[in-house]
Parts: structure tokens; C-alpha cells; sequence
């Protein structure tokens, strides 16, 4: 038995054996509802992974027992009485890339912030108790700073993921990810087929590239995921992508909703029921990896985590709810994170459960 968190007003235990969470003291009737939907997943789908000390349910949250997961349980307790704080927060630490995909929302700008600016953002997240960060756009591997950039955050606080395309991968670059102390690496896999691949990245070879890099990561001993994004029409390839996150070892292939550009690229109801019908069944099915789905993470689990839950950092310092909503609550490089956050929670834009990204709404 693991004792995560231990105050006057709250206690909660951890039972490694059993895999249950179970909380006590006077805020325990606040938080005992997002432990019984995690001891549910534990219970019911396999993990991402299992290792000597902890268990990671899913790449995309911290592993447990873990200082981070700690945070998290706190957070989900602020949140029960009207203090949420962002628990992830995402940062887009560079434009440059070596794809050209259609779909990149930075590539037409110039300018990025500096190492001493994300330094920064990252203690004041720390800080307001951010759990997981996460590095992304358009390739963060093009930074030579990126290594210290990973290893800034202190690894009691939170967990780090970083978002790739695959295409500057080297072995030295994969072991240095894993000594600067990555949790996870994030590759982007669009299809099995090369050329469909290619064709999204605007370029020829990006998906060998993906692959090597994903071998790389693991061969160094890094946590891998492949995430892929599913429009309309595309719900057949989920099951292709997890044949070849298994055959590769990863530990989680994530597939997202993508952000469509015309109403006919919407996911319908009846394709999103076929999405956690797919969740469901590989998930409790034993070996191979895990999946995620933000279909079932964000929709009929937690809900949209966009102002709630989320804060993402822009390449130029303005700060958005998410990636997608594209309306900004100020810039890191003139206010604090915490106060662009106050100004999120004041816009009054991001209460209440919503089970359906509303971004997509904004783009079709």
C-alpha cells in the first residue's frame, strides 16, 4: 500500500496489488469520483505499461505512484471546489520542420520564443501545478536547446511528452532524449500506407523516417506513442495503425479526431460508436499496446479539456485554451501564465462538461 497524498483534509491511498486508489479525510467525497473512473480503466484495460516501481495507465497522463500523479490528484481536488488549474500545458517550441503539411497552422509566420522565455513558462506552470508538458510543433528535434528545455522540469512535478514527425531522429538524439529524462516520445503516423503518409507530410520518405525514428526511440529505451488523426471516412485504419504499433512494441498508439476542413471530413455518431467500440475491445484484450482515443479520453470520460483542464503556449507567446481555438488570452512574453489563466477562466467560455470538440465546428 502506497500512501499518494497524506493532509488534514485528504489521504489517498494506493493499492499496487489490487490497482485501486481509494480516497480519505473531508475532500475525499470531491475526489473519489475521478479515482473511481481511473481505478474503472485500471480494471477493466490494460496499461500502457507496467514497470518495477509504477504503472502507466496511459502515456498521456502520469505514471502511478509518481510526484506527478500526486499533482494531478490534487489538481482534480481543486477542480471539485472551483479552482482548476491547467494541468497540462503544451508549448509549441519552434517553426521549423522538414514536412509541409497542409494542415500547420505556424508554418506562414516567423519568430519563436527564446530558451529563457520557455524556461520561464515552465516554472510558472510548475508552478500553478501543471503535471504534464508537452513540447510540440512544428519539429522540437530541430532545437539544439530542446535537451535542456526537457530536462528543466523537475520530474517530481511533472512528466514530459514530445511531439515529432520522425524526421530528424538519430541515435544520439534518442539517447539524449532519454538522459535529459523524456517521459514520452509522441511520433505521428497518418497511415500505414507510405504514400498516404508522404502525401499529408508533403514529403517523400517521411513515413520511413517515422519508422526509423520510432525504432530509434526504443532501441534507446524511451516510452513511445504513435498518434494518428482520424477524419471521416478513415475509422478502417485504426485497426492497421495497431497492427503496426504492435508489431513496432510501442507502448500506446493515440488516435484523435481530426480537425476537419469540410463538413463531409466530420466524424459521424455512428463512426465515433465504432471508434470506442474499437477502444473498448482492444483494451481488454491482453498484450499488445494500449490505445488511446480522445472520442472516449475527452468525450464520455472527461470531456473537452480545453480551458478546464489545458493551457497551450503558441510559438509566439500567445496562449490559447487548446491548439485549435485560435482566439488568444494573452502572451507570455507581456503577462504571466498565471494571470493569461485567470483570464481564460474569467472568459466564462470553458464551463461545464462538453463531449464534443468544439473545435471542429470552427474549421468545417
Amino acid at each position: 500500500m502506497t500512501q499518494l497524498i497524506k493532509t488534514a483534509a485528504l489521504s489517498v491511498d494506493f493499492d499496487s496489488d489490487k490497482r485501486v486508489l481509494e480516497a480519505h479525510g473531508a475532500l475525499a467525497l470531491m475526489v473519489q469520483p475521478v479515482l473511481n473512473t481511473i481505478n474503472q480503466r485500471l480494471a477493466e484495460e490494460k496499461p500502457a505499461m507496467v514497470r518495477e516501481k509504477d504503472i502507466v495507465a496511459t502515456t498521456w497522463l502520469p505514471p502511478v505512484p509518481s510526484g506527478p500523479f500526486k499533482r494531478l490528484l490534487l489538481n482534480e481536488a481543486k477542480l471539485a471546489i472551483g479552482r482548476p488549474v491547467p494541468q497540462t500545458v503544451s508549448i509549441e517550441v519552434t517553426r521549423s520542420c522538414g514536412a509541409k503539411c497542409d494542415h500547420c497552422l505556424i508554418k506562414d509566420g516567423a519568430g519563436e520564443l527564446g530558451k529563457e522565455d520557455i524556461l520561464r513558462v515552465i516554472d510558472e506552470a510548475l508552478a500553478m501545478g501543471t503535471c504534464i508538458i508537452t513540447f510540440t510543433e512544428g519539429d522540437p528535434l530541430l532545437r539544439d536547446d530542446i535537451f535542456d528545455l526537457i530536462a528543466h522540469v523537475d520530474p517530481e512535478k511533472a512528466v514530459v511528452n514530445l511531439f515529432t514527425p520522425g524526421l530528424e531522429m538519430t541515435e544520439e538524439k534518442a539517447a539524449k532524449l532519454r538522459e535529459a529524462g523524456l517521459y514520452n516520445l509522441i511520433v505521428g503516423v497518418y497511415s500505414t500506407k507510405p504514400e498516404e503518409h508522404d502525401l499529408v507530410r508533403g514529403l517523400e520518405g517521411a513515413y520511413a523516417k517515422a519508422i526509423e525514428a520510432i525504432e530509434m526511440a526504443l532501441e534507446a529505451g524511451l516510452m513511445v506513442t504513435i498518434s494518428a488523426h482520424i477524419k471521416s471516412g478513415q475509422v478502417e485504419r485504426i485497426q492497421e495503425l495497431y497492427d503496426l504499433a504492435a508489431e513496432l512494441g510501442v507502448q500506446e498508439l493515440s488516435i484523435w479526431e481530426g480537425i476537419p476542413k469540410t463538413p463531409e471530413e466530420k466524424l459521424t455518431q455512428i463512426e465515433r460508436e465504432k471508434i470506442i467500440d474499437i477502444y473498448r475491445r482492444i483494451n481488454s484484450t491482453p498484450g499488445g499496446p494500449r490505445i488511446f482515443a480522445s472520442t472516449y479520453f475527452e468525450g464520455q470520460m472527461m470531456g473537452c479539456m480545453a480551458g478546464r483542464r489545458w493551457l497551450h503556449v503558441g510559438v509566439d507567446g500567445s496562449v490559447r485554451a487548446c491548439p485549435y481555438l485560435q482566439e488568444s488570452y494573452g502572451n507570455v512574453l507581456e503577462s504571466s501564465l498565471k494571470d493569461i489563466w485567470k483570464a481564460v477562466r474569467g472568459s466564462g467560455k470553458f464551463e461545464g462538461f462538453v463531449g464534443l470538440c468544439p473545435a471542429e465546428d470552427l474549421f468545417a
